[in-house]
C-alpha cells in the first residue's frame, strides 16, 4: 500500500471490520478484538480500531491541528501518537482514493472537499500517499 509498513498494510486489509461511521456493518464485535489482534498483530489491530472508531465529522477537519480523534464507540477524545496519526491518515486517504477510483463520479461530487481535506493532512501523511492523492484528485 503505497510504501506503507506491514502494520498499515494489514490494517488496510481489515480496516472496516469494526464498522466505520461511513460503513455501519461490523464484521467482528469490538469485544472480540483479540481475534483480530492474533491475526494481524497488536499495532495493526489498534489502527483498525482507531479507524473504525473515528467520528469523521468531529475529527477529520481539525485532525492536523489537534491531533485528536473523537472515538465514536466510547464517546471520548483520543490523542494518537505521531506514528499512529500518520498511519491513520495514510489509511484514511488510501481508502477514500480507492472508493473514488471505483466510482469516479464521487470525485466530481466530492473532489474539492477531499482535495482540501487531504491538503490539510499533508503534514501528517506519508509523501507517497499525498502524491497519489494529488494524482487521483487532480481537478
Amino acid at each position: 500500500m503505497l510504501g506503507c509498513g506491514g502494520d498499515v498494510q494489514a490494517a488496510g486489509l481489515t480496516h472496516a471490520v469494526y464498522g466505520t461511521d461511513g460503513f455501519d456493518l461490523a464484521l467482528l464485535d469490538r469485544a472480540d478484538r483479540g481475534v483480530l489482534r492474533d491475526l494481524v498483530g497488536a499495532d495493526a489491530e489498534e489502527l483498525v480500531y482507531l479507524y473504525g472508531a473515528c467520528d469523521r465529522g468531529r475529527s477529520w477537519r481539525e485532525l492536523a491541528h489537534t491531533g485528536q480523534v473523537f472515538d465514536r464507540f466510547v464517546g471520548q477524545v483520543r490523542t494518537p501518537n505521531a506514528a499512529q496519526l500518520r498511519s491513520l491518515t495514510d489509511l484514511s486517504i488510501v481508502n477514500e482514493l480507492d472508493v473514488i477510483e471505483h466510482d469516479p463520479a464521487l470525485a466530481d461530487r466530492h473532489g474539492a472537499y477531499f482535495r482540501e481535506l487531504i491538503a490539510s493532512w499533508a503534514p501528517l501523511a506519508s509523501e507517497q500517499v499525498i502524491r497519489d492523492a494529488q494524482r487521483v484528485l487532480r481537478p
